[in-house]
């Protein structure tokens, strides 16, 4: 693991003297953790989790008296494991099958606050056919897609497979009802343009490549706004016997949140914390489409249990009944944050 110690003495100073009054003092009648505890989180580094770069950058963990220890992994499934044996406290992760199937089976660990949402609209993932079936009125609609060729980044289970069933369900299809093959992002263009597929699904860049150069034009769009794909995820340990601290973590986030609404989102501050944690550069995140960062840290309970129920009606879990979301997520800190910081409005 690669391992980055934030804030450190001086980064502490700094973030007093730079940081607005309001940001590094207010701690809303929450008292600091006094003697000062340690959180470690393993996250995997996109932009999805960019509330806690913030909180860590502009000095949100340390006035709640929080030294947090952020260590660089490579997947998701790390990060599980690494929850799973206690070696971390949270965990900024993708939800997953193989978190179903631990859930199911009693696995400790519970969602504690959101990573960032799928925008409401004009969303950059679209669901795209082959350009000369739409233009020649073979594929019209989603449902006379059956038994055809759908191409899609990722295997069984996969957050892309559960994209791709939630567009095939608009024209009453399952995974089932076409023919999946797996591509990588990067060669599903040239699929199009062979003719070898015949939809697939697509984000950003590709779906604009796409789209460019006439191969291929939307079918569906907007499939899944505000869900939540990723989530910050803390061990049964820290959950259950340190909640004072997992409370003061979440409502660092919480606050970071509320730094990157609107035009705020691009402040030199936060984007010096966004470059400090993730491989992109300041032109990328002020031209490209930025996901949702809700400050009311909402944890949308229908839209999980849809991933749950998409997953497990595809045959990609090893049980058949839903699982209870009781043992998936544990909402008394956002609860804690909204009482203390109260209710976002702009």
């Amino acid at each position: 693991m690669q391992r980055f110690r934030t804030p450190t003495i001086l980064v502490a100073l700094a973030a007093l003297l730079l940081t607005p009054l309001a940001v590094a003092q207010d701690t809303h009648g929450v008292e600091p953790l006094s003697p000062r505890e340690t959180v470690s989180v393993a996250y995997v580094p996109i932009m999805k989790f960019a509330a806690m770069y913030v909180a860590a950058e502009r000095g949100l963990f340390d006035k709640y008296g929080i030294d947090v220890e952020i260590n660089r992994v490579g997947s998701g499934t790390e990060a599980i494991a690494f929850l799973t044996q206690g070696q971390i406290d949270v965990g900024g992760i993708a939800i997953v099958t193989s978190l179903w199937n631990g859930w199911n089976e009693g696995l400790d660990i519970r969602i504690i606050a959101p990573g960032a949402l799928e925008p409401f609209e004009d969303s950059p993932t679209k669901f795209m056919v082959r350009s000369d079936l739409a233009e020649s009125g073979e594929v019209d609609e989603v449902g006379e897609l059956a038994g055809r060729i759908v191409a899609l980044s990722g295997g069984p289970g996969s957050g892309g497979e559960y994209l791709a069933a939630k567009a095939l369900e608009l024209g009453g299809l399952t995974i089932r009802d076409v023919q999946i093959v797996q591509l990588a992002n990067p060669d599903i263009p040239a699929g199009f343009e062979a003719g070898s597929i015949d939809a697939a699904l697509l984000g950003s860049p590709y779906a604009d490549q796409v789209e460019n150069a006439g191969t291929g034009v939307p079918l569906a769009t907007d499939l899944t706004p505000g869900l939540m794909t990723v989530a910050f995820v803390g061990s049964g340990n820290f959950v259950t016997e340190r909640p004072e601290v997992a409370q003061r973590f979440v409502l660092a986030l919480t606050e970071a949140t509320r730094l990157m609404q609107g035009e705020a989102y691009l402040d030199d501050e936060n984007l010096e914390a966004y470059l400090s944690f993730v491989n992109s550069t300041e032109e990328a995140l002020r031209t490209g489409r930025p996901v949702i960062y809700d400050p009311n840290v909402n944890l949308p309970l229908e839209g999980l249990a849809d991933v749950e129920r998409v997953h497990r009606e595809n045959g990609r879990t090893n049980y058949d009944d839903p699982v209870d979301m009781g043992n998936v997520v544990e909402t008394q800190f956002v609860d804690f944050a909204l009482e203390t910081l109260g209710t976002y409005a702009e």
